[in-house]
């Protein structure tokens, strides 16, 4: 599990790509820190380390991952946001993020907003459906808060900070982005489909007592 704060942007040094997948390799600022095996958020996908030389990280991604993110689009050299696992005993200041990632977006149009950025996102409906006003959505790996939703698109306010220390500062409207949405929308659905029928539990009970 990890928590959408972005601990380091690292760059893709090599990649390559066959029948059975790809393998990407990147620089990481604490790869003295990490252990063969471990697990990493890159770009928001939870990948495994499969090898290290100096500050060398290697990972192998399957077909699948190929096919649901970003990871078919990436370039050598390209910034990529990486955050270690999250640790039992530390805080949780962004929101819960496990790094399996529901599909990609789009941007559509970045605008400067006072002093901060609005970042305007396309999405399918199948992802749009789990983003509401206020609510917690991961772009990239990045814990962001949901601005506004309509039916084809939603919007996040960026604040300087986040993109001085995040990929989004190299961001250029057409880029496909990584897109977790939060886990709970998924659990009420599935909770719900389940139990239609013999379930006091209702979306207006649930919007009555501040679960969406």
């Amino acid at each position: 599990m990890f928590t959408g704060l972005i601990e380091a942007t690292a760059k893709i040094t090599d990649i390559k790509q066959n029948s059975d997948g790809s393998v990407i390799k990147l620089e990481c600022p604490f790869a003295n820190e990490i252990n063969i095996g471990d697990s990493i958020a890159v770009n928001g996908v939870c990948l495994t380390v499969a090898e290290i030389t100096g500050n060398i990280l290697s990972f192998d991604i399957s077909k699948e991952t190929l096919n649901v993110s970003t990871f078919s689009y990436i370039k050598q050299g390209q910034l990529i946001n990486i955050e270690r696992a999250m640790k039992i005993n530390s805080r949780l200041d962004g929101h819960i993020v496990s790094g399996h990632i529901d599909g990609t977006g789009t941007i559509m149009n970045i605008l400067k907003d006072g002093f901060s950025y609005r970042f305007e996102f396309s999405a399918a409906k199948e992802i749009l459906k789990y983003i509401v006003k206020k609510g917690s959505v991961t772009i990239n790996g990045i814990s962001l808060t949901v601005a506004e939703v309509t039916s084809s698109e939603f919007w996040v306010e960026v604040i300087p900070h986040t993109l001085d220390v995040t990929n989004l500062k190299t961001a250029k409207i057409g880029d496909k982005v990584n897109i977790e949405t939060d886990m709970l929308a998924r659990y009420v659905e599935k909770f719900l489909s389940l139990n239609q029928n013999d379930s006091k539990i209702s979306m207006k009970m649930l919007k009555e007592n501040g679960y969406l």
